[in-house]
């Protein structure tokens, strides 16, 4: 267990590189970003890392991940290969509009780094939206995550660069889904911090697809921090497939802020990756909202997975649905914390959660917290929680007619899992993921699917 000196040594080196090497990124840019700089560093100096007294946190030790000596990505990558030749969309049928983020910077070949729709929709660098549309980004950037109280989130805006910036007009469609592809490749052990800021307006719809993957065996420590505004009868869907070697750290924060009678929908794959870490907060803010938060995490080996979720119902008439899943394996562990808090205001909510996990081995660790927070009195809501094996039951009787072990307890755990997978709309997506889950649960796929580097075969042992 890390120390409180080694803590506060970590968030010193941050605090060195903020006054020094970063100094002349702040220096150069406007106003209101500068603001949030100085105001994140404060903070995160004041906040730390989380530890594990704090309840959230109580089963991964966060400031473990940041001991390694990784160099902070804060300056562009230099590629000297041609990305397609190492790398291959794991939905490669997927008719997508994609973009590229490496080591948490925009990549661009051709130089273009943002770029209008035809739907009238603006899409590209982050950093890059900082200047040819500063009042938009003003408007939206940090707006939800500066009432965070996540050390995690105020390191991330005190070094705010670069990242994905999507704005939807009111009304308008996105005719293609938008493909994040965040890769990490170095040939030595670095840490990113991409940021991510996508707004749909009144009206409009949109559907966004994450693919997270690492391209050499390095060490790596991605910090993410993405921030989603949906107004008035907005319509998103969201889809992060995170695809990882063992050798990578990766936590996420995505804020979602939802008004009068939007609708978003989340689902989270987590299909390999050594240490993952996603927390989720959802804000209805205005009645009629809906939202439908879903997760997947197959983990096997000494991987972990945590998923922490909040939804804060604010106003009346409004309907959220938490369901996670987890298959573990090995020594596989995994922890899920969700919490839904009904505000005093917020009668006719109705909010659902629900957590399912499946142990298979006496070695696999489950943790999990559903928990209600309730101050309304006309409500409909409920959680729960199961942790298990496989049902012998159902083991008996597909083997009783014919079908060998090994293929009944596939298909066992194909089904459980299954259920998250269904909820995915993009239809080649959704092939896809089928058979990467079903790849996965064979284990024949150890590490990133689909990516031509020769690592280190060892890895998939760490």
């Amino acid at each position: 267990m890390i120390i409180k000196e080694e803590i506060k040594n970590i968030v010193s080196e941050f605090e060195a590189l903020h006054s020094g090497q970063f100094a002349s990124v702040v220096a150069a840019t406007p106003a209101f970003l500068k603001n949030i700089y100085n105001q994140s560093i404060a903070k995160f100096k004041s906040i730390g890392l989380p530890n594990r007294k704090n309840e959230n946190y109580k089963y991964l030790d966060i400031a473990n991940l940041f001991t390694k000596n990784y160099e902070k990505a804060i300056t562009p990558t230099q590629v000297k290969v041609d990305i397609n030749d190492i790398f291959k969309c794991d939905v490669p049928e997927l008719d997508t509009n994609a973009i590229i983020i490496l080591n948490g910077f925009y990549f661009s070949p051709d130089g273009n780094k943002i770029n209008t729709l035809p739907s009238g929709a603006v899409v590209g660098s982050l950093s890059q939206a900082i200047i040819d549309y500063p009042e938009l980004v003003e408007k939206y950037l940090n707006k939800s995550a500066e009432k965070s109280d996540e050390g995690l989130v105020a390191l991330n805006s005190a070094f705010i660069q670069d990242g994905v910036f999507i704005y939807v007009p009111k009304d308008a469609k996105l005719e293609k889904p938008l493909q994040i592809i965040h890769l990490m490749m170095e040939s030595k052990s670095i840490m990113a911090q991409h940021r991510n800021l996508f707004v749909f307006e009144e009206g409009s719809e949109g559907k966004v697809v994450i693919c997270d993957h690492s391209l050499s065996p390095s060490e790596f420590l991605t910090n993410s921090v993405s921030e989603i505004f949906a107004a008035e009868n907005a319509k998103i869907e969201v889809v992060r497939m995170q695809n990882e070697h063992n050798s990578s750290k990766q936590l996420t924060n995505t804020f979602i802020d939802q008004q009068k009678d939007s609708d978003v929908i989340i689902n989270t794959l987590t299909l390999h990756g050594g240490t993952v870490r996603n927390n989720l907060f959802v804000n209805l803010n205005d009645e009629g909202c809906q939202n439908r938060a879903y997760g997947l995490n197959l983990t096997d080996r000494n991987q972990q997975v945590d998923n922490y979720v909040y939804i804060n119902h604010a106003k009346p008439n409004c309907h959220s649905t938490q369901l996670y899943k987890g298959v573990l394996d090995d020594e596989a562990k995994g922890a899920f914390s969700g919490r839904i808090f009904v505000a005093p205001d917020a009668q006719k909510t109705e909010a659902f959660q629900n957590n399912n996990t499946m142990l298979l081995t006496d070695d696999a660790q489950m943790r999990s917290k559903p928990q209600l927070e309730i101050y309304a009195d006309d409500v409909k809501c409920s959680h729960g929680s199961t942790s298990g094996q496989l049902d012998e039951d159902a083991l008996f009787y597909m083997k009783a007619r014919g079908i060998g072990d090994k293929e009944a307890r596939m298909l066992l755990m194909f089904a459980f899992a299954h259920e998250i997978i269904s909820k995915i709309s993009v239809e080649p997506l959704f092939e896809r993921v089928n058979n990467l889950v079903e790849k996965r649960l064979r284990g024949e796929m150890s590490r990133c699917n689909n990516c031509m580097m020769a690592c280190d075969t060892n890895q998939k042992n760490n």
